[in-house]
């Protein structure tokens, strides 16, 4: 029986990364397949973190392992089957992001980038408590909490701050494109859509009235939709567009509570109450959802109608 660590899909969200006590496991997301498995004998795996579908990958060890310290980065190479470089810091690794030319480390109150092909350290920045190391990359943008509540800092060589939220962050995802940042406060009930270029926001969508925790944001590839899933059991599917629901009661909505004429959500499904992260599938109408239990989940929506979405399949594949 295993323990699962951490659950993270790769930049594009066709595959998981999943660390399990001495292992760490990749599988290809839809179909569900196995594609590789790497053991440790003396090692416990916290964090590891995909670069695309190549042989690159971040560890952050548990600290049972000399080598493999929570305050360690190590890149390693699946082709040569061990550790190619490394990068120490003075306290533990909340979170490592990936891209083709930049490694992205997150501490609890710091964010370092360096650069991939020699690890000269490009930028670092001191950051609100960060508990979660929340980090969103893209092609063009990388973005993380700033120093003040509620706002996030845009990096791509220059610095832009934006005031997302009121109150803390709880997730932040960008397109693959980096042209649009869907944003979440840790009162969970408004999910924000800026404009990265303009900071313009595009789009406020309602998850629910109840403070929840956000366990997930993901746009398809596309940038057309996005997904997020929550500590409620519920996932919810939001176009980026007008095809999404508002409240029957929004022609008054200058005298109405904000909830009233809010848009909410075009698609939804439900898992059980547990830690569940979610993407998007090969097409736009099918949704994965992967558990810390183990479970793997897929859904179908309605492209039309909305609605409440249809299970297709759903499988325990680790023994947790």
């Amino acid at each position: 029986m295993s323990h699962l660590r951490h659950l993270s899909f790769n930049q594009d969200y066709s595959y998981i990364a999943i660390s399990s006590d001495n292992n760490f496991i990749i599988y290809n997301i839809d179909p569900l397949v196995k594609r590789l498995m790497r053991e440790f004998n003396d090692v416990e795996i916290n964090i590891v973190e995909m670069l695309f579908r190549c042989n690159i990958l971040a560890i952050v060890g548990k600290g049972n392992n000399s080598q493999y310290q929570p305050n360690k980065v190590m890149i390693w190479d699946d082709y040569q089957n061990k550790c190619i470089a490394e990068l120490t810091f003075k306290t533990n690794v909340k979170g490592v992001k990936l891209r083709k030319d930049k490694i992205i480390v997150v501490l609890e109150n710091k964010i370092f980038i360096y650069n991939f092909i020699n690890l000269a350290e490009i930028f670092q920045v001191d950051t609100i408590d960060n508990p979660k190391g929340l980090c969103a990359v893209s092609n063009s943008f990388i973005a993380y909490p700033g120093k003040n509540h509620g706002d996030i800092e845009l990096y791509n060589g220059d610095t832009k701050i934006i005031n997302a939220h009121k109150s803390n962050i709880s997730q932040i995802a960008l397109s693959l494109d980096g042209s649009k940042m869907a944003t979440a406060s840790n009162k969970g009930t408004l999910i924000r859509i800026f404009n990265t270029s303009t900071h313009q926001l595009l789009h406020e969508f309602r998850r629910g009235v109840d403070r929840a925790e956000i366990y997930s944001l993901s746009f398809d590839n596309d940038g057309n939709w996005l997904v997020l899933s929550s500590d409620k059991g519920t996932i919810h599917v939001y176009g980026i567009g007008n095809i999404n629901k508002s409240s029957n009661l929004s022609f008054i909505k200058p005298i109405l509570p904000g909830y009233f004429n809010s848009v909410w959500s075009f698609a939804q499904m439900r898992v059980p109450d547990i830690r569940t992260i979610c993407s998007f599938g090969t097409s736009p109408n099918i949704i994965i959802a992967i558990s810390e239990d183990g479970w793997y989940y897929k859904f179908s929506y309605d492209l039309e109608k909305g609605g409440e979405a249809k299970i297709e399949v759903a499988l325990k594949f680790i023994d947790v």
